[in-house]
């Protein structure tokens, strides 16, 4: 089994010294890294090629969860991910090991509480959407244009012939934006 390290920082003030030492000294004979990078970056080069590197058999380290992950949903999904492909996990700071029976336990049971607080968080948005509609109030963006503007532009488009992106450029609308608001507007 190979173990393959990756450390990640967030700012380029940071350091990544402690987490390389931690990653050798658990044995990594390659450690990939992000320097300056927040987790919550889609971009990741150096995870993406640790993600590469690994083979079926070979497990990724890391000095700490919050390294690999923008969220427990994204962790959840890499390591789960790994697994898949025959490859096992292992955090240095919480003490997680998805090569032994406990750490897959461990990790599940993570991997079930993140499901059960994304079921509260949607039911509590429903029931919050659903009050604040009983109360009248309306859900969602602001409409691009106002009624006026809305017949207006209806009129200018099919009595007056106006091109629907001159109509668009005088209201500050995309075109498409337009064309999707005058749908069902009906002129008086």
């Amino acid at each position: 089994m190979k173990l393959v390290g990756y450390a990640r920082v967030s700012t380029v003030e940071q350091n990544l010294d402690m987490q390389i030492a931690a990653l050798k000294a658990a044995g990594c004979s390659e450690i990939f890294t992000d320097h300056g990078l927040s987790g919550a970056d889609f971009q990741r080069p150096g995870l993406r090629r640790a993600l590469r590197r690994i083979k079926r058999g070979d497990m990724l380290v890391v000095w700490r969860l919050d390294r690999l992950g923008r969220s427990l949903v994204d962790l959840i999904q890499t390591v789960n991910g790994l697994s898949k492909r025959g490859c096992d996990f292992r955090s240095l700071t919480e003490s997680i090991d998805t090569s032994s029976s406990g750490g897959r336990l461990v990790f599940h049971m993570m991997a079930a509480m993140a499901e059960f607080e994304r079921a509260i968080i949607s039911e509590r948005t429903k029931a919050g959407m659903e009050a604040a509609r009983s109360r009248g109030s309306r859900i969602g963006r602001r409409p691009s244009m106002t009624k006026v503007q809305t017949d207006a532009a209806k009129h200018a488009i099919e009595i007056d012939l106006e091109p629907i992106s001159e109509v668009a450029a005088r209201y500050q609308v995309h075109p498409k934006t337009l064309v999707r608001v005058l749908r069902g507007v009906r002129i008086e």
